[in-house]
């Protein structure tokens, strides 16, 4: 009897120190994603407009880093706000915790070197080593071209400081604990080239974080049988909001031609344009930001498409929005 308690101990004993050791690697050991790299971008003016052109069109590293104004369709940003930061994510839009953007105009980065930048936009590791939770979808910039990402840093570099004090962000439990586990090492591709349109549309796609609102999002985790297939919920003045299946099927984008999604980006380019105001009482607005995406090139929207059609069509018919009782 005795022998069998002291083992029973001695398991115990183990299983604690185990369990300790792996809890002290999560807490002071990661995330481990390297130092930053010893790079130095020239900010050439080609560079410059490619990195406005993706951060603004593509990658919309301006719609979250910027006040948008929820009162106007599509909440476009804020005159006066690019990049300053400040927006929140909260329990109640489905996040486990309270996380705001960050100021990335020179007011805030400065201070940055190219590699601390790079690996934060990468991989997700703050220039003090901190993990960032994937709000900002690192985990997809990681796997961009690592050219791509020197024209962002480029073209962020220019715009206007704007000094604005962002809080804090807060993961809930146990969230604030694993978040460490979250950056990983960048895994660079090369660009596809154009030509290659499934590929180079797989690219944009990917870039874009399409999957990141078009995909079922609960408790922290996507539900990876619906990527890109909507669902996902948005809780905003007066009621639910719902992504729209973009998969090729019948309730997708399976009845719309090539022109017709073009089309659908495109009739918010116009440059008298501007976005109406919502009448909460009688419409609803969306969080998809059709205004900056409507300065995406033709040919872009194009492979966006031809590669959605490639997809496993996925039938799922989603309310776009209910409002409330």
């Amino acid at each position: 009897m005795k022998k069998a308690l002291r083992y029973t101990l001695l398991t115990f004993t183990v299983i604690v120190v185990i369990v300790g050791v792996a809890a002290a690697y999560i807490k002071f050991g990661l995330p481990d994603t390297g130092d930053p790299e010893n790079i130095t971008i020239h900010y050439t003016p080609e560079r410059v407009q490619r990195g406005e052109y993706l951060a603004n069109h593509v990658t919309l590293c301006v719609d979250c880093h910027s006040t948008r104004d929820w009162s106007l369709f599509s909440a476009p940003p804020t005159a006066g706000t690019l990049g300053k930061g400040g927006e929140a994510f909260t329990p109640q839009m489905g996040f486990p915790g309270s996380f705001y953007s960050a100021n990335i105009t020179p007011a805030a980065v400065s201070g940055y070197t190219d590699g601390e930048l790079f690996r934060a936009i990468t991989t997700g590791v703050k220039k003090n080593g901190k993990a960032m939770f994937p709000v900002m979808p690192y985990l997809n910039y990681g796997k961009m071209d690592r050219e791509d990402i020197y024209d962002i840093i480029a073209y962020i570099r220019t715009l206007q400081p704007l000094d604005n004090k962002i809080p804090e962000s807060e993961a809930d439990f146990p969230v604030n604990f694993l978040i460490n586990t979250m950056p990983t090492k960048a895994a660079l591709v090369t660009k596809p080239p154009v030509s290659d349109t499934i590929a180079y549309g797989g690219y944009l796609v990917k870039a874009g974080a399409c999957g990141e609102c078009h995909t079922p999002f609960d408790r922290g985790k996507f539900d990876e049988a619906f990527r890109l297939a909507g669902g996902r919920i948005f809780e905003l003045p007066g009621g639910t909001l719902r992504s729209a299946n973009i998969t090729p099927a019948a309730s997708g984008i399976g009845k719309l031609s090539k022109s017709d999604f073009i089309t659908l980006f495109k009739q918010y380019a116009d440059s008298n344009y501007r976005s109406p105001k919502i009448d909460f009482t009688k419409e609803y607005n969306t969080i998809m930001p059709w205004t900056m995406y409507a300065g995406m090139k033709e040919e872009d929207l194009g492979a966006i498409y031809v590669y959605l059609r490639t997809l496993q069509p996925v039938d799922h018919e989603v309310v776009k929005f209910t409002g409330r009782k």
